[in-house]
């Protein structure tokens, strides 16, 4: 994966724009008044939050941005626009006498927050109040986000979606806990896992939970939906293509506040550069892990995710599909490394299968596992087969050192795999020549290699099976 060119972006964001205080200090002692900390302030830092917290992180990635919002007449207002100004984040506010800028304070010692206060306006707000300044702006953007806090500024959010939709500019919204038809033609989505499901009642398994997504997408018109879910990483559904699951990259959390503006703010930079929606997906992945390492509302930078991208190219390893395999085997020859593929049903998992995947990987740099899905082992095997499911194989494989990446296909062969990843060595346990293996004419026919590697004598999954059926 290589990082887009940010520069190229200019993302326009409406919404609930808030200024984040954080007061710092040291607490040594407790209130003589009340058994309560008493925390000597030291430090005073002011940070954009909400949608001004989005459009930050599109600048921070260095991307144009611009703002859209209501803010009051007062101190905080003022702030805000000082530091919009400073992060080159054009500014699009809308001032309302009646209104007072959100604001949220918070006592923050050893780095953990004591009291947080909110002193905000959360009255419905008209979108004729702001229709005519995104109308204005919007030419001057490649996509709109709507990044919604539930603080009033997107109390009727179909014209802006609408106006965006009409001028060919793709619109991304960042839900709230609200009805999901206020966003109807929407081009994505992106609520977090307690979000949807209130919206659509919670499920009992993945599968559902795409399903129910599919149905809103349908009833609603929206294009895709990306469902964040926390520790679970992330699932982004599109109409007429395979979900996509992205697991959770392993950090250690310090502060979850503000990752939703970091993922729909770099998914949005991500496709005004021109990327596609899969590979904007994972690199906002990739954002969200950088940014719960930080305290506070925070944004990633453009040299933070070069790093990162940098790092995960070379340590990249897992359960991929095979859009996600594609990338990687490219990036790995990039790098001049060699790929070995090879396929299997793998059902239970033995030593001899472990020797073989080892010998298998010293053919070359990386190497890919394709194995047969739970309908192509029945198909091979028979009833009763597999043992194992695809998710537990997929699992199991992914765990040993000798393995880079795990993909499953539904086919009866691996060809139409080899055909579009294009290893550069095929190999084959068995005791037939290199001709029989099956997808030995497509890798010869662009150079590569074909190797048959013997068998561990009385090891397999069907002896292996009897016997546990004689226990």
């Amino acid at each position: 994966m290589k990082l887009p060119r940010f520069e190229k972006s200019r993302v326009l964001v409406f919404g609930d724009v808030m200024l984040d205080r954080y007061w710092h200090g040291s607490t040594e002692r407790i209130s003589a008044e009340a058994p309560i900390p008493v925390v000597e302030i030291q430090t005073v830092e002011d940070r954009l939050g909400g949608a001004a917290n989005v459009a930050l992180n599109v600048a921070s990635l260095g991307g144009a941005a611009g703002l859209v919002g209501a803010v009051g007449h007062d101190d905080s207002a003022r702030i805000l626009r000082d530091k919009l100004s400073s992060a080159g984040i054009e500014d699009c506010l809308v001032s309302l006498s009646n209104r007072s800028t959100i604001t949220k304070f918070r006592i923050v010692s050893r780095k953990q927050q004591l009291v947080r206060a909110d002193f905000e306006s959360t009255d419905a707000l008209a979108a004729q109040i702001f229709l005519p300044v995104i109308e204005e702006s919007l030419s001057r953007y490649d996509a709109l986000v709507l990044s919604d806090y539930d603080k009033g500024v997107l109390a009727e959010p179909l014209a802006a979606i609408n106006f965006a939709l009409k001028n060919n500019k793709p619109t991304l919204v960042d839900p709230k806990f609200k009805d999901f038809s206020v966003y109807a033609g929407a081009t994505l989505v992106k609520p977090n896992q307690q979000e949807f499901s209130t919206a659509v009642g919670g499920w009992q398994s993945e599968r559902e939970m795409v399903e129910k997504a599919r149905v809103m997408m349908s009833n609603l018109g929206f294009g895709s939906m990306l469902i964040t879910r926390g520790a679970e990483g992330m699932t982004l559904v599109q109409q007429n293509s395979q979900e996509l699951h992205l697991p959770a990259r392993s950090r250690e959390v310090f502060d979850v506040s503000g990752a939703g503006d970091t993922v729909i703010a770099t998914l949005a930079a991500a496709l005004a550069s021109g990327e596609s929606l899969t590979d904007a997906v994972q690199l906002c992945n990739i954002a969200a892990g950088i940014v719960v390492t930080k305290m506070g509302t925070a944004s990633v930078s453009g040299p933070e995710l070069h790093l990162e991208v940098a790092e995960q190219r070379a340590t990249a390893k897992g359960i991929m599909s095979s859009e996600q395999l594609v990338s990687a085997v490219q990036e790995a020859h990039a790098d001049g490394q060699k790929v070995v593929f090879t396929n299997g049903c793998f059902d239970i998992l033995h030593a001899g299968h472990v020797e073989y995947l080892t010998e298998a990987r010293q053919k070359g740099d990386r190497l890919i596992v394709a194995i047969n899905d739970d309908e192509g082992v029945k198909r091979l095997k028979g009833e009763g087969r597999p043992i194992n499911s695809l998710e537990r194989r997929q699992t199991m494989l992914s765990g040993l050192e000798a393995v880079d990446w795990v993909v499953s296909f539904a086919e009866e062969t691996p060809e139409s795999l080899l055909t579009l990843l294009q290893p550069d060595v095929l190999v084959k346990g068995g005791d037939y020549s290199v001709e029989r293996v099956v997808g030995a004419d497509i890798v010869a026919s662009y150079g590569g290699e074909v190797s048959v590697l013997k068998l561990v004598d009385g090891l397999s999954t069907t002896s292996l099976a009897e016997k546990i059926k004689l226990l």
